[in-house]
């Protein structure tokens, strides 16, 4: 696990330590100090830790003026134990959304696995953001987490889409062809 690391190719457009918004800035990164584990295994230095011990998570893009951002997960969500979702709803999500972001995308190709609870932290995230408009997307996540988090029935609340191409296109590429599909999927209810 220790190489996978946070996808880089869009650090010229934008690193979330430079940015006076972001909940990560300032912080520093080594590139040979891994102290960060999950099921102890270390992971690469570059992923964020937020409170969670077995979730970490990289803001790789944000756009203020159209009100969203991209963020890659590794490790385990565990709702059940670990309540994660209420620890990034806290820690990351509702910073985000003071700073005017209501449209989320998260990389889910490196979560293990999805461990759930009730669903009040989802659904506060979409009570806060809903009256912008906004939305959640979770692109990538491997089959077996995909079917415990359906199974859970979260996807009211967060919207499980493919976009498997996703590192071949610019962050706000990413987000206008997202975007427009929510967009015709609500509009053929």
């Amino acid at each position: 696990m220790h190489d996978i690391e946070p996808y880089y190719n869009w650090r010229h457009l934008y690193t979330a330590e430079e940015d006076e918004r972001s909940p990560f800035f300032g912080r520093e990164y080594s590139e040979f100090s891994f102290t960060q584990t999950v099921y102890n295994y270390y992971i690469h230095p570059q992923w964020d830790e937020f409170g969670s011990r077995t979730l970490y998570l990289k803001i790789l893009f944000t756009d203020y003026e159209q009100g969203f951002a991209i963020i890659e997960l590794i490790g385990e969500w565990n709702d059940a134990i670990e309540n994660d979702v209420m620890t990034l709803k806290r820690e990351i999500i509702d910073p985000m959304i003071r700073e005017g972001i209501y449209k989320f995308i998260l990389i889910a190709e490196n979560v293990l696995n999805f461990h759930s609870s009730d669903a009040d932290y989802y659904e506060e995230w979409m009570d806060d953001i809903n009256e912008e408009g906004g939305w959640v997307v979770m692109i990538g996540f491997p089959e077996a987490a995909r079917y415990d988090f359906l199974r859970s029935h979260i996807d009211r609340y967060v919207e499980l889409l493919d976009f498997d191409a996703w590192r071949t296109v610019q962050p706000n590429h990413l987000f206008a062809a997202i975007d427009n599909k929510l967009l015709r999927r609500l509009n053929n209810r």
